[in-house]
């Protein structure tokens, strides 16, 4: 019977201890298999821990949970906030799991808006705000040029979030000076944007995460982002995103929030070069598309790695809680 062993001949039978799990990493898509072809968000992070391991099957979630004997586990929650949030519940609920002093961290690709981010670049969340919570009008039906949103009451608990930031200088101490991987076709995409950090190199940074069920495109759309993570009084937004909100209310619920890490990197800037139209820059011309996808995702898992691995080889400090940073 799956989930029960025997102890002995004569002996009753007795449910398996749960995985006592350390790090959790939630991705979001994978592209094909978990190994051996082209990378998505999982396989980078499945090849360094989970290759030897055995699927455990989570009622209600949409992937299995992979883990190592060191505790640590991932699965591919799925794209959007209900799919995800939905696999985050059922995994936290599993009998199977005990994740009751797990580090979460929330990895993924991302859009990012030229004047703060560029290709390949990851980024550690400081916020995340939820996009899509409040009341939105055309344009034309407003002030003109006024901001088209305005903030549903009562949502106010559901729309923010202050991720520790304790834990957040640990990730940027820990990871800051990752080596990453960037390509030629990123480089030569780059150069169509004239606004400085759109042309760096990849970096890891800060900011605020917007999580949203819309692909938003256009500087318009961008503005609005930036618009509503001030109203907030969160950080410069420079991540957009689908899942990292939603999921950390679930876990905040059931749990806490103060070991929640969302970890971005960027694949596409949220906006067309001056050169082009939103909708061109939706709908590039064969050979136009920004490039560095798989640098990217190699980069995530480069810097992800790196906290994962520091909190499993020092869990004697790290089991009851975020450690106060060094100053």
């Amino acid at each position: 019977m799956a989930g029960l062993m025997t102890a002995g001949p004569s002996s009753p039978l007795r449910a398996e201890e749960p995985v006592k799990v350390k790090v959790f990493v939630a991705a979001m898509f994978e592209i094909g298999q978990n190994t051996g072809d082209r990378a998505g968000e999982f396989q980078h992070w499945y090849e360094r821990y989970w290759k030897d391991s055995r699927p455990i099957a989570v009622r209600g979630a949409l992937n299995p949970v992979h883990c190592n004997a060191d505790g640590v586990c991932g699965s591919v929650l799925g794209m959007g906030k209900v799919s995800s949030s939905a696999s985050m519940q059922a995994i936290l609920l599993s009998p199977q799991l005990d994740l009751s002093q797990s580090y979460f961290i929330l990895s993924g690709v991302a859009g990012t808006p030229p004047s703060r981010g560029t290709i390949g670049a990851v980024n550690w969340a400081t916020w995340l705000v939820d996009y899509d919570l409040g009341h939105r009008w055309a344009p034309e039906e407003g002030e003109p040029g006024a901001p088209t949103f305005m903030p549903r009451k009562g949502y106010e608990a559901l729309r923010l979030f202050k991720l520790n930031p304790d834990l957040v200088q640990w990730a940027m101490r820990l990871t800051a000076d990752t080596p990453l991987k960037d390509s030629e076709s990123a480089r030569a995409y780059r150069l169509r944007y004239p606004q400085e950090t759109a042309r760096r190199a990849p970096f890891v940074g800060t900011g605020t995460h917007m999580t949203g069920d819309t692909f938003f495109h256009g500087p318009g759309m961008s503005e609005q982002a930036q618009y509503i993570a001030k109203l907030y009084g969160a950080d410069d937004y420079v991540i957009t995103e689908m899942e990292a909100a939603a999921i950390t209310l679930v876990i905040k619920r059931l749990q806490g929030d103060e070991r929640v890490m969302s970890l971005r990197g960027a694949v596409n800037y949220d906006q067309g070069n001056p050169n082009e139209t939103t909708l061109q820059h939706l709908d590039p011309a064969p050979g136009q598309t920004a490039g560095g996808f798989a640098e990217t995702v190699e980069n995530i898992a480069l810097v992800g790695t790196r906290m994962a691995d520091h909190i499993v080889s020092h869990w004697n400090q790290w089991q009851a809680g975020v450690p106060e940073p060094v100053k």
